[in-house]
């Protein structure tokens, strides 16, 4: 087949839904399109999940992150505050 040929996104989607849409045999719109087989199911793996899916996968990742810089800050929190009752706690004595 064709060796080092880059497709573009687009391509690859078309193809990919020829397959997961309009249900033709992957080896027949690889061969009509002058594909691998390989190619086509990789392609189909990457490209078939439903574009929500990715957007809320995403959505999800911003969230871990800002709740991991909030978690970080407020254990530096916390530990100042033992620090300081701990500091408190030996004057009072």
């Amino acid at each position: 087949m064709n060796k080092g040929i880059r497709f573009t996104d687009e391509f690859k989607q078309d193809a990919v839904a020829q397959v997961v849409e309009r249900g033709y045999a992957v080896s027949e719109v690889a061969e009509r399109l002058g594909i691998s087989t390989k190619s086509l199911y990789t392609w189909k793996t990457q490209f078939s999940k439903l574009p929500h899916v990715r957007a809320e996968a995403l959505d999800q990742a911003a969230e871990i992150r800002r709740l991991k810089r909030e978690l970080a800050r407020v254990t530096e929190e916390r530990t100042i505050l033992k620090k300081a009752t701990a500091y408190f706690a030996r004057e009072s004595q």
